[in-house]
């Protein structure tokens, strides 16, 4: 969402609801005696919420932190701690090999680079270089890394809106609404086959929105239904676990030397059962049945 995109929409009198592209510096609570608001996503993790104004623009946002996102970027973060962590083992290693780098500068040089290399990994070591007795050429190298939580800051997006006066729930929930449409449509274009298609007329565009439409309203049908249940599965993993069960198909020849194929149904697994069952379906669409294709 640019800013030219944002006024495009608006004078043409459409809302928009969107994550913003760089995280806010300068706003302020909108409600600074208002306490913030905890909800819990699908999996129990805890989610902050709570209304805050940019300066000079009349939309509203919405400060987000995800415990999950913030335990994820944490999580990169160690990653890079690893890999700094193996260069100082390679400069440490040195030290003790037949012309690795010994000469007390070029093993500061060398752990500059590395600093330089790794700066989000980096603040959190304290590096130690052990010279020798002449102060030329250092003997040892440690370092200690500092113990740390995800920060504040780890974990945080922004939503921005033109909806007028919507509190944060309401506005969670609507942003969740489009996005759980967003990863349904990226699972529908590969099994409908609904990838980018140039049409060269107004009603082939048309027809193949109907489409798009018309399967997420299949979609959205089977997910409530499911729900009612108490099955929260999204799209994609509804996908996933029906596709455990298989058609099986076994084809031989007989003395008249026809084909006989006979197709058979996989048993389905657990979670596939308790998805038909919700449905009210049967859980074996069929359970054999036999052709005879004459030569």
């Amino acid at each position: 969402m640019t800013e030219e995109n944002a006024l495009s929409l608006k004078s043409k009198g459409y809302d928009y609801i969107c994550v913003t592209r760089t995280k806010l510096k300068d706003y302020t609570v909108k409600n600074q005696n208002q306490k913030e608001i905890v909800i819990s996503d699908k999996n129990n993790n805890p989610i902050k919420l709570k209304l805050v104004e940019k300066n000079e623009c009349s939309d509203t946002y919405m400060y987000v932190r995800s415990h999950k996102k913030a335990i994820k970027e944490a999580s990169m973060n160690d990653h890079f701690s690893q890999r700094y962590e193996e260069d100082l083992e390679t400069i440490k290693s040195a030290l003790s090999k037949k012309g690795g780098t010994k000469k007390l500068e070029k093993v500061w040089e060398r752990v500059g680079r590395l600093k330089e290399r790794y700066p989000s990994a980096n603040k959190h070591y304290v590096i130690e270089i052990i010279p020798d007795e002449k102060q030329e050429k250092a003997i040892d190298l440690k370092w200690s890394k500092t113990k740390r939580k995800p920060k504040e800051s780890e974990g945080v997006y922004f939503i921005r809106t033109s909806l007028p006066d919507k509190n944060e729930q309401t506005l969670w929930t609507i942003y969740n609404t489009l996005t759980e449409i967003e990863a349904t449509f990226r699972v529908l274009k590969t099994d409908l086959a609904l990838r980018p298609v140039f049409h060269k007329y107004d009603e082939n565009i048309e027809a193949h929105l109907f489409l798009g439409l018309m399967a997420y309203q299949l979609v959205a049908t089977i997910r409530y239904q499911l729900k009612q249940k108490g099955i929260n599965h999204d799209w994609k993993n509804i996908v996933r676990i029906m596709n455990t069960q298989k058609e099986v198909y076994s084809t031989m020849k007989n003395k008249k030397d026809e084909t006989i194929i006979i197709k058979k149904c996989s048993v389905p697994s657990i979670q596939a059962k308790q998805i038909y069952e919700a449905l009210e379906y049967d859980t074996n669409p069929y359970y054999m049945k036999k052709s005879v294709v004459p030569e």
